[in-house]
């Protein structure tokens, strides 16, 4: 059983990508796109935070972060709290870019699910965030979300 669900998360890993291959139009980087969900979901978060966020090497996290100031799609800010160092958020471009890729992976993932009732929908749904919820216990290490429901961010 554990290696058919191996296969299939790695199936969905790979199916994830291919949904949207042939959109128009460039897509965000992976990277890209899961920083500025975090930036998002969290708020401004310095790289450290960043890094401990994604138990990444600062500096992997801070290659990425340089792309995302590079194409103007974050920038520094002075802390909100007052800490000395600075934080990123999404530039208003950022959010855009980010906003149009998410909306990109809902067409396609309901390209995918033509066919599925409301429920089995809703089963995929608290599957796979029950899924995410153990592996992020096991890490300590929760991704911040809006309130966990079916049709959180839809």
């Amino acid at each position: 059983m554990l290696a058919g669900i191996e296969r299939e998360c790695m199936l969905l890993a790979r199916h994830q990508v291919m949904v949207n291959r042939h959109v128009d139009g460039p897509l965000l980087e992976r990277s890209a796109y899961l920083l500025i969900s975090r930036l998002e979901a969290a708020g401004p978060m310095s790289i450290g935070q960043l890094a401990e966020a994604f138990q990444l090497d600062t500096s992997t996290v801070n290659r990425q972060v340089a792309a995302l100031l590079r194409g103007g799609l974050a920038e520094r800010i002075p802390d909100p709290d007052g800490g000395l160092a600075r934080k990123l958020r999404a530039t208003d471009e950022g959010r855009r870019r980010y906003a149009a890729d998410r909306e990109r992976y809902y067409h396609g993932l309901e390209r995918v699910l033509t066919g599925w009732t409301d429920e089995d929908r809703a089963e995929l749904f608290e599957m796979l965030m029950r899924l995410n919820r153990s592996i992020e216990d096991m890490q300590g290490n929760a991704w911040p979300r809006p309130e966990a429901t079916v049709d959180a961010g839809r």
